[in-house]
């Protein structure tokens, strides 16, 4: 079977997995930006990319078993749409331009968000409102249909909406990821059109989708033993960290 023989991929790609589901069971989405720049720390970042697919895709059977109950699927329903053309757009975008400018305007946005919630704790900035309506779901789930089929970093961008809704924490979590176990379906059909699904690349795969409901688990006890609170801090804590790293990334590819 044609696989990844290279011991660093795995050193890097076994953490990347596992961090990956631990945010999809309990963390949101945010947490698992950081694992296509792990593995691509030894492989090409549309492979590494490539490889995860079918990962997250066996993590989502688990984490909308975990959450569908807790799911608000009317969010879901004004994402949808907005997520759906970003995808497809990501597709045509994947085919002809360089992911250094994407990856420069998330890390700016998700540091503008960033900025805004600590003017916010310093009372230097007013609280965030509401703001369940279709123009902000549509906006925000394009970008993040357009991200995560990228570099699979849509959680960010889908925070932007979904943060100001204050969902409680395990609604916010669950919403999530059923939102994202559709979009990760629908992401087969670029990536299987660029040619990336091959036979190396799903080997590759196998080999590490077992780890992927222990990280779930893993995501889901801890969804249950922090607190609320906490659990907001850690998603604008990995929000920043990810925007960081996408604006980082993004100026080092426009150079």
């Amino acid at each position: 079977m044609d696989f990844i023989t290279d011991p660093l991929f795995y050193l890097m790609a076994i953490p990347a997995v596992l961090i990956y589901g631990i945010g999809k069971g309990g963390l949101g989405g945010a947490l698992g930006i950081i694992a296509v720049p792990l593995m691509a720390l030894t492989i090409a970042p549309t492979q590494a990319a490539a490889i995860l697919l079918p990962i997250l895709l066996v993590m989502d059977v688990f984490a909308v078993r975990y959450h569908y109950r807790k799911a608000d699927y009317s969010v879901i329903k004004q994402m949808l749409p907005g997520a759906l053309v970003g995808v497809a757009l990501a597709g045509f975008y994947m085919q002809a331009v360089s992911q250094a400018g994407l990856k420069l305007t998330i890390g700016v946005l998700l540091l503008w968000f960033c900025g805004q919630y600590l003017l916010s704790l310093l009372g230097m900035a007013k609280p965030a409102r509401r703001r369940n309506n279709m123009l902000a779901a549509t906006l925000w789930g394009g970008v993040s249909g357009f991200s995560s089929t990228t570099i699979h970093a849509g959680g960010g961008p889908a925070s932007i909406y979904l943060l100001p809704l204050r969902l409680e924490k395990v609604t916010l979590v669950a919403t999530m990821a059923v939102f994202f176990a559709v979009l990760n379906v629908v992401k087969l059909i670029p990536y299987a059109a660029l040619g990336e699904l091959d036979t190396n690349n799903l080997s590759t795969a196998l080999i590490l989708v077992p780890l992927a409901p222990i990280g779930v688990a893993l995501g889901v006890k801890l969804l249950h033993r922090v607190s609320q609170a906490r659990i907001y801090q850690l998603c604008y804590l990995f929000l920043f960290l990810s925007g960081v790293k996408l604006s980082v990334d993004g100026i080092s590819g426009l150079l």
